[in-house]
């Protein structure tokens, strides 16, 4: 056989196995995205769709009552990030850390208990940590009560101040242990030699985490932050599950999420407006582009030169 005849039949080989997969994204995710770009610029008029060209991007940044629900609900998703950033994120590295030592006993038992949040349901998780919460009903009352703490206790998801952070910690409580998984791995992958070689330099415990293994996964570190942010951008689930479609209390808990959704399907006396919806979904898709790209072309290059 030629080698034009082999190289054809590799060809053949690659694209029948690419197929299916490409057929499936592109049904479930490339069309769909294309198509809310198209009926954002789009609006209804007696009946009939009507282009509107950037209109309604200007309504949603323009119109007074449009644009404080976006920034109200922007400026709650950033903080969702934050939080996700300042806490869970750390706490990730700290735990890795510790579980990547060899002489923890448990280890095994200690990853599943930490993991196990992870796989439950927002629904659950969201129920669940309203009824611990609730002043009427819940534990946490008589729980700060046994340790001498109930003077600390508020109905931290009735106030407007408290209501966000709390839900953003339920969040890092229930996906902690992602990055911890990816940290551990990025630990256990740090070949034994440089750890070798740094106690031969009299490198050893804590310092030697700081200055070999911390440097060798600051890339994990990297994509674990942007996971974060396209994960926190795209939220939903948990505020919908605890607090509804009008995120409150007085919209204090509203994400781009649950802003999209009461816009897009409606909700009470609120009609439905798809190509709204899709504007706000369009803006969305345009922040979490904007920082990924700032990820990719900023950030990741100049975590490169910790890799080996």
């Amino acid at each position: 056989m030629t080698d034009s005849g082999r190289s054809s039949r590799v060809r053949w080989h690659i694209l029948v196995f690419l197929a299916p997969a490409v057929i499936v994204y592109t049904a479930v995710m490339i069309f769909p995205l294309f198509n809310t770009l198209r009926l954002a610029l789009y609006t209804e008029a007696e009946q009939q769709r009507v282009f509107v060209g950037l209109q309604n991007f200007r309504t949603l940044f323009g119109d007074q009552i449009w644009s404080e629900q976006f920034w109200n609900a922007l400026g709650n998703n950033f903080w969702f990030f934050f939080i996700h950033m300042l806490v869970q994120n750390p706490i990730g590295v700290l735990l890795a850390a510790i579980l990547s030592h060899p002489r923890l006993r448990f280890a095994h038992l200690y990853r599943s208990a930490i993991f196990i949040p992870t796989i439950l349901s927002f629904v659950i998780v969201g129920f669940a940590w309203k009824l611990i919460l609730s002043p009427i009903w819940g534990i946490a009352p008589s729980l700060l009560d046994a340790v001498g703490l109930k003077s600390l206790y508020a109905p931290w998801l009735g106030k407007e101040e408290y209501a966000l952070t709390t839900l953003a910690l339920v969040s890092v409580w229930q996906f902690v242990g992602i990055p911890m998984m990816l940290i551990y791995a990025a630990l256990l992958s740090i070949p034994e030699e440089i750890l070798e070689a740094g106690e031969c330099d009299g490198i050893t415990g804590m310092a030697a985490f700081w200055k070999i293994k911390l440097p060798l996964i600051l890339p994990s570190i990297g994509i674990i932050s942007i996971l974060t942010f396209v994960g926190n951008f795209n939220a939903f689930d948990l505020i919908y599950a605890a607090q509804g479609a009008l995120a409150g209390p007085d919209f204090s808990t509203d994400i781009l999420g649950t802003f999209l959704y009461r816009t897009f399907f409606g909700f009470q006396l609120q009609l439905g407006d798809p190509h709204m919806g899709s504007a706000i979904a369009t803006a969305m898709f345009g922040i979490i582009l904007v920082g990924v790209c700032i990820y990719l072309f900023g950030i990741q290059t100049r975590l490169r030169r910790y890799q080996f």
